[in-house]
């Protein structure tokens, strides 16, 4: 599980970095590496998306005052 968590917030990263470079200079990182509208384009999108998806699973575990997962 330990090795999941780490590649979805790899990714998740990565779209952030992505995202980040849009909004600073209209620079797309996906695009630039893997060519417009291409497969391989897309599925790094859907890649981030799921990122994103599974990282939402760690709001409970963070904001739980009992758990000591984390401590």
């Amino acid at each position: 599980m330990k090795l999941l968590n780490c590649l979805f917030l790899t990714i998740g990263i990565v779209g952030a970095i992505n995202w980040g470079l849009i909004g600073l200079f209209d620079f797309n990182l996906v695009t630039f590496l893997f060519g417009f509208n291409s497969l391989a384009e897309r599925g790094v999108y859907v890649l981030v998306g799921l990122s994103g998806l599974y990282m939402l699973m760690f709001y409970p575990r963070v904001m739980s005052p009992y758990d000591k997962t984390y401590k």
